[in-house]
């Protein structure tokens, strides 16, 4: 139902400047303030939210880059003068669509702002029903990086009991939580992470069996073998490049790996190749790549798995908020220098 009186208020913006080569700078995102009518047009099916949070994940970085075939068929680019587009929780403002009404809370697309009118297609957007949790999981444990970490080990990597599990970058939105699925199937887990605080994390708060960090190791080869002697059955890709390279000749036969992300790779003008591809063939790996959004289908069975597991205090999990609209920008550039530990993501209003 349409609001009686019309309101327009300022509405602050993330505004992406133009197309990054390179590691992004603050200068490519520009805050700026606009204003909005919180009226939803008579006969329009859009929706109007306020934005609460909003999720820095590392994907973004594609999207800020040149848009092209490969990349564009993963995740559509920014486009310039515009806010940029994420994954965020809001709550309806007005609605011209039969299925929300004001006040109900959903994640989903949304833009860089306070507030946003959303067009609804399959699979965009979720109504959240369970708000006995806090609200900001759904930008990570109950959101995108949650189903990630579910379709990429239970629906990819088909574990087993007494499997051995390695994870990269395994103190992010998703790893944290692959290694935590893993260790309730009976799995040997092992993590790598960029620094002491991330691998204590690791070890003490997700149950890792194990954990390293990557920086201090000279071989990354010899570091895999120390841990895994007999080899990796899953390997949790968020990483690519040289642990891409050395994780290869360290897989057992037949094992898997799903491959979630390489953010080693996407602030490279040149990126680096991998040596070790003929174990793919020697060792019968199976080498997966994915995309979240084929999996949403299962996005209610997902629920019903980990909501038990979390009020049982069986699941744990690392947020990194930041607070403001503002502070956005360099909420998302940290996640490619490895500041942030845990889920990243920034508050726009608390309701």
């Amino acid at each position: 139902m349409a609001n009686t009186e019309p309101a327009t208020v300022t509405n602050k913006q993330i505004i992406f400047s133009g197309y990054v080569s390179g590691f992004p700078k603050e200068s490519d995102l520009k805050v700026t303030t606009t204003t909005i009518d919180l009226r939803i047009p008579e006969r329009s099916t859009s929706v109007l939210v306020k934005n609460l949070y909003l999720s820095c994940d590392p994907y973004m970085r594609i999207s800020m880059g040149k848009p092209e075939p490969l990349s564009s068929s993963l995740v559509p680019p920014f486009n310039t003068g515009e806010p940029i587009i994420g994954l965020g929780v809001s709550k309806v403002i007005d609605s011209g669509h039969p299925d929300y009404k004001k006040g109900d809370l959903l994640w989903g697309v949304v833009g860089w702002e306070e507030y946003s009118v959303i067009t609804l297609f399959p699979y965009s957007h979720f109504k959240i029903h369970h708000t006995d949790v806090p609200l900001s999981y759904y930008t990570g444990l109950l959101g995108m990086p949650g189903m990630t970490a579910y379709a990429g080990f239970y629906e990819i990597c088909s574990p087993k009991g007494g499997e051995t599990v390695f994870v990269s970058a395994a103190s992010g939105a998703v790893g944290q939580l692959v290694g935590q699925f893993a260790k309730l199937m009976g799995c040997y887990v092992v993590g790598s992470a960029g620094s002491k605080e991330k691998v204590d994390l690791l070890k003490t708060k997700f149950g890792f069996d194990d954990a390293f960090n990557y920086k201090e190791e000279n071989d990354l080869n010899i570091a895999l073998k120390r841990y895994f002697p007999e080899g990796i059955d899953i390997y949790f890709e968020n990483v690519g490049g040289k642990m891409l390279d050395a994780v290869l000749i360290n897989m057992k036969l037949n094992g898997r790996i799903a491959v979630c992300g390489m953010i080693s790779q996407y602030n490279l003008v040149d990126p680096e190749g991998v040596h070790n591809l003929t174990t793919i063939l020697y060792k019968r790996i199976k080498v997966q790549g994915f995309a979240v959004s084929d999996f949403y289908d299962k996005y209610s069975k997902f629920l019903d798995f980990v909501l038990p597991y979390i009020r049982q205090g069986k699941i744990t999990y690392v947020e990194d908020i930041t607070e403001g609209l503002e502070s956005g920008p360099s909420a998302l550039l940290g996640l490619f220098h490895g500041k942030n530990v845990g889920k990243q993501l920034f508050v726009v209003a608390r309701e």
